[in-house]
């Protein structure tokens, strides 16, 4: 039986890589999560810690299944919705990242309504700004996303913005910046540059970096940007606000090559290839509005938290041989 303190949460998309690290903060702190998640992304062995707890629940289900997701909804208090379909499949399936980004939003948004959740808490991407402009990069720098990836979480915000502003909606949205860590996907289409990088390295090959390398992203470890969230959450006034969730540093993808091979001890060069199609050429957040505001600051700079993903990658893939075969190179075909 839940006691009075105790909060009903929903997490969809937390089978996955962030999503299912803020499952783990929320049980933590003693809330019953509700996980909704297809696992065309996420998977059980990321909740696995949980299994037993009475704390969370997964239901493998679809975000563009609003009836269902009402269903789910009576009682929540808080939804986090995390439910994405990732920035490369914007070349080689946009109507898929259209559905489940754009529609499956809209359907969330409008389950939440009618069930009459008291808080909406929308994880957007810092793709829906597309290129810096000027930097760094406040939460009002212009919008102009480069994929169809970033276009549907900022039709996403837009989405929450009006829902607030028709039918009271209390809406927080958060946009993290490049995040990294534990669970972080290599597979294919998925795979983030960290996590590739990774698993080449470990069998002996040079981390293949895309164009000249002097492309720049803000990365955050995968605690920070959970704790990023929940401050955000939590606080009191922040409807309608969107929230930069950052470190506030900018990071060339060359040097994060050196320190991928330095934290896994290779002597090794990088390789370069073509540059990517439609490729953020500089992201760099300014995070002034979280510190001031929730009192947001990063613990984990970019060295240690590659070292830490390092060290965990190996303690769980003690014999990374084959996985070269799941990291697979981007599909940049488009339809």
């Amino acid at each position: 039986m839940m006691s009075a303190t105790e909060r009903r949460v929903l997490v969809t998309g937390g089978a996955g890589f962030i999503g299912s690290h803020l499952v783990d903060a929320l049980a933590a702190r003693g809330d019953r999560v509700i996980v909704v998640d297809n696992l065309s992304v996420g998977a059980r062995e990321s909740l696995k810690q949980h299994d037993g707890s009475g704390r969370v629940e997964l239901h493998v289900e679809d975000v563009l299944n609003g009836r269902r997701m009402r269903e789910l909804l009576d009682g929540v208090d808080v939804v986090f919705h995390l439910a994405t379909q990732c920035v490369r499949l914007s070349m080689s399936d946009p109507d898929l990242v259209y559905r489940v980004n754009s529609e499956g939003t809209f359907r969330m948004v409008m389950a939440a309504i009618e069930a009459q959740v008291r808080r909406f808490v929308y994880v957007s991407s810092s793709e829906a700004f597309g290129s810096a402009q000027r930097v760094p990069m406040a939460e009002d720098h212009p919008f102009d996303p480069t994929t169809i990836y970033g276009a549907t979480k900022l039709a996403g915000e837009l989405y929450l913005t009006a829902f607030r502003r028709t039918h009271g909606l209390d809406a927080v949205i958060v946009r993290p910046f490049n995040t990294y860590g534990p669970r972080a996907h290599f597979e294919g289409a998925y795979g983030e540059v960290i996590p590739k990088f990774v698993v080449r390295v470990l069998n002996g090959q040079r981390p293949l970096v895309f164009g000249d390398g002097l492309q720049t992203r803000d990365f955050i470890f995968v605690e920070d940007t959970v704790r990023g969230i929940l401050l955000a959450a939590d606080a009191p006034d922040l409807s309608g606000r969107p929230m930069n969730i950052a470190r506030g540093v900018e990071v060339s993808i060359n040097e994060i090559a050196r320190l991928v091979l330095d934290a896994c001890g290779s002597t090794l060069e990088p390789e370069f290839g073509l540059e990517r199609p439609a490729d953020v050429r500089r992201h760099y957040a300014d995070i002034t509005r979280a510190r001031q505001e929730l009192g947001f600051e990063p613990q984990v700079d970019i060295g240690e938290g590659i070292r830490r993903y390092v060290e965990w990658f190996r303690a769980t893939f003690p014999d990374p041989a084959g996985l070269l075969t799941r990291e697979q190179p981007y599909n940049w075909q488009p339809v």
